[in-house]
């Protein structure tokens, strides 16, 4: 008997390409809630809407009689995408951060408590952790969280009441924290986005401060494997990173996509440094890889390639 899943946030980057993951390759039927902020787009998942295995129901998770209505049946897991996660944004005006990320999270935990759903899976970030140094060794599930900006504290506030949420009440939660990704879908105010469809159209790609940032990239494909291995084999109470393991400099990334498009290097423009910037994200990935087998299967050169091919596509088509 199929499984059902509640995905929150799937019309979203990660949570879409998630979704077009597992209706491609499991047999789950899924209910995809998303309130349709502006960084959700339910095209980008146009091809499932007459799927019997797909539903889609408008529905902010802050709102307690909204959130109700979509438990009109339970679920074998909550897989949780819903968030505000735009770091510029969550500096400039930090409240939607604090209550979706965290008010949102809060809720869904309550319907787990209630036995609307069997297990929730917490998708979080690497920026829990706060940042490191470039002689520093990479996060593990047992570094310190130390976040730096709104929008990393606000996904700690999360993990944390998810943690509290196990320990008390020992419910069958298990929290997933990521290194960037990028990849299809992804919305065009992110990094690897912005420098693809600047550079196409021959505008201005701003880089922050010295542009010497590390992070750890992850093609989005092998971001939702990872996932779909923590949901069918993943232990309950446990934290996994998956990270990609390709550290780059912010100006290495802008400089290979400009290779790519046969673009020159002109087109960078220095800017002033965010507040709060992070310097280097570096993810060890080891426990998921013993304990469930995981390991990235596309190469950074390999992603930026389909990356951009999507990119490309998108803007003949004029979308």
């Amino acid at each position: 008997m199929s499984k059902h899943l509640l995905i929150t946030g799937g019309a979203g980057f990660i949570g879409a390409n998630f979704i077009t993951y597992l209706l491609r390759n499991s047999d789950y039927h899924i209910t995809n809630v998303d309130s349709l902020t502006y960084a959700g787009n339910i095209e980008n998942l146009s091809e499932f809407h007459h799927s019997n295995r797909y539903r889609f129901i408008k529905c902010d998770i802050t709102n307690k009689d909204e959130l109700s209505m979509v438990f009109d049946q339970n679920y074998d897991a909550i897989i949780h995408f819903a968030a505000e996660s735009h770091v510029d944004r969550s500096i400039n005006d930090a409240f939607p951060f604090i209550h979706t990320n965290v008010y949102g999270s809060f809720n869904l935990l309550q319907m787990v408590l209630s036995g609307k759903a069997s297990k929730m899976i917490q998708i979080s970030t690497d920026e829990v952790y706060g940042s490191l140094s470039p002689s520093d060794a990479p996060f593990t599930e047992e570094t310190a969280i130390t976040p730096n900006n709104p929008y990393s504290a606000s996904k700690a506030s999360a993990d944390l009441l998810v943690r509290s949420y196990y320990q008390t009440h020992q419910l069958p939660l298990i929290i997933t924290r990521c290194s960037n990704n990028y990849g299809p879908m992804q919305h065009t105010e992110k990094f690897i986005p912005k420098v693809i469809t600047n550079a196409l159209n021959n505008q201005v790609i701003p880089l922050y401060g010295d542009g010497l940032n590390i992070r750890d990239w992850i093609y989005v494909e092998d971001h939702c494997r990872a996932i779909h291995m923590v949901l069918e084999k993943g232990a309950t109470g446990q934290i996994y990173n998956i990270g990609g393991s390709e550290e780059k400099t912010n100006i290495d990334v802008i400089y290979e996509i400009l290779k790519q498009l046969g673009k020159d290097k002109s087109l960078i423009e220095h800017v002033t440094d965010r507040k709060g910037h992070d310097r280097r994200y570096a993810m060890d990935s080891s426990k998921i890889k013993k304990e469930l087998g995981w390991c990235p299967e596309v190469s950074f050169i390999q992603g930026i390639q389909k990356t951009i091919e999507w990119f490309k596509k998108r803007q003949n088509e004029g979308r």
